[in-house]
């Protein structure tokens, strides 16, 4: 369970690398909308793990992968935004959040759009035995 803390330290994370990363979208990247959907902290503060959410979802992976490569920079951005807040800036993983491409694809099951898995269960992926 998270602690006050680590919620507290998440929001203020969340928060600032989204104008960050929107500030960065909107220089370089027209028609592209980047969020930060979900920020975690571990208990000691040390690591943060950033899930990124991207539209359109085909440029995910390069964007993605540009946020990786630009790690140092963001974390430095980062820690100049919160210098009266943080001590220590955490350690800054970033992950792909693909729960609209879930959503979506139930969306559209619903819709009729695509084919229904109830109908025909051979579409769905097998389920590993352990």
């Amino acid at each position: 369970m998270e602690t006050n803390r680590q919620k507290k330290i998440a929001g203020v994370l969340q928060k600032d690398l989204a104008e960050i990363l929107q500030n960065a979208a909107r220089d370089g990247m027209k028609g592209v909308i980047i969020s930060v959907s979900k920020v975690s902290v571990t208990t000691d503060l040390s690591q943060a793990k950033i899930y990124i959410s991207v539209f359109p979802s085909e440029k995910r992976e390069k964007i993605l992968e540009g946020i990786v490569s630009n790690t140092i920079m963001i974390r430095h951005e980062l820690a100049r935004r919160t210098k009266n807040q943080l001590r220590r800036m955490p350690n800054l993983h970033f992950f792909a959040d693909d729960s609209l491409d879930y959503i979506e694809a139930i969306d559209n099951s619903l819709k009729g759009k695509e084919v229904n898995p109830i109908l025909h269960p051979e579409i769905l992926p097998k389920r590993q035995k352990r």
